[in-house]
């Protein structure tokens, strides 16, 4: 089990939406909360509500920085001044995420490396800056790092997304691996759609990576894309479901019954491609050097 109350969270995308949520709900758990977000407008609507919350006699600790999740020394920056603030930080929610979709074949580089700068780079940024500072300390802890169930489920013309929350996907695995002897547990939270305003992102798309072969933001699509994803969870639910993996060390937060029925068939085709013991005459010789994947058979192992 790991204790929230009286640890210090860094949620970055915290200004709003899902990370938003995650925000609300450690703190009301007792945790001293930094949101991290690079639009300040959201920022201050976040810290607005939180002092509306205190006024009715919360007892919140939260402060908000503005950050961009792709700048590795201003997240170190921030981090000390987080640290020199609220207390080491202990439970990090690598949250912050952007989408544009459109047909791979129409992708320009730009689309390519706006997405994987924010949704990859910045996991791995945020990994890397707080993750060591964990196990110097030796407090244990806790990452949540936010993927999709895109991270398990292709879609069509989601192909750069998909791209990245896969790879978040593989780090996290691995990482919950590499972490285990450190006592610092980590999650993998896959949300389907959930009610915020992700739509929005496309306003945080900077100017050097401006160039892009798919639609351009504007009202109507802003609109359009707002109904897609209004009748999802809302970003406090689903955050409660995180809450609970992280008190109880869970690899995977999947929330969505709907998407049982996908991955199921997903999984029944990858084992029937998946090559049988039986029709591998090398397998025997392999298994018994303990190749990757593999574990040798007792008589083996003990010969």
């Amino acid at each position: 089990m790991t204790q929230v109350m009286g640890r210090t969270a860094f949620i970055t995308g915290g200004g709003s939406g899902v990370a938003l949520g995650q925000a609300k709900v450690f703190a009301k758990a007792g945790c001293k909360v930094a949101i991290a977000d690079i639009r300040q407008d959201h920022l201050d609507e976040a810290m607005a509500w939180f002092e509306a919350e205190n006024a009715k006699g919360a007892n919140y600790e939260v402060m908000a920085v503005k950050l961009d999740i792709t700048d590795r020394e201003a997240y170190a920056k921030v981090a000390d001044e987080v640290e020199a603030k609220l207390g080491p930080v202990e439970l990090l929610f690598n949250t912050a995420g952007v989408s544009h979709f459109g047909a791979i074949q129409d992708a320009t580089y730009d689309d390519w490396d706006w997405q994987i700068d924010v949704n990859l780079r910045g996991v791995i940024n945020g990994v890397r800056t707080f993750v060591p500072r964990m196990i110097e300390r030796g407090n244990g802890g806790h990452v949540v790092n936010t993927a999709s169930m895109s991270a398990f489920v292709a879609l069509k013309g989601t192909g750069i997304y998909c791209t990245t929350k896969m790879a978040v996907r593989g780090l996290t695995e691995t990482l919950a691996l590499d972490l285990e002897e450190h006592g610092i547990g980590v999650s993998l939270l896959c949300p389907g759609a959930v009610n915020t305003n992700i739509h929005e992102a496309l306003l945080t798309r900077p100017k050097h990576l401006a160039d892009t072969g798919y639609y351009q933001a504007g009202p109507e699509m802003f609109a359009h894309l707002k109904n897609v994803i209004e009748c999802g969870m809302e970003p406090e639910t689903l955050a409660n479901h995180v809450l609970k993996a992280v008190e109880e060390n869970q690899l995977y937060v999947l929330a969505y019954p709907e998407f049982r029925k996908p991955l199921e068939d997903i999984h029944a085709r990858v084992m029937a491609a998946l090559a049988k013991p039986e029709d591998d005459p090398d397998y025997d010789r392999r298994v018994a050097h303990g190749v990757p994947g593999g574990e040798a058979k007792e008589e083996e192992k003990t010969a």
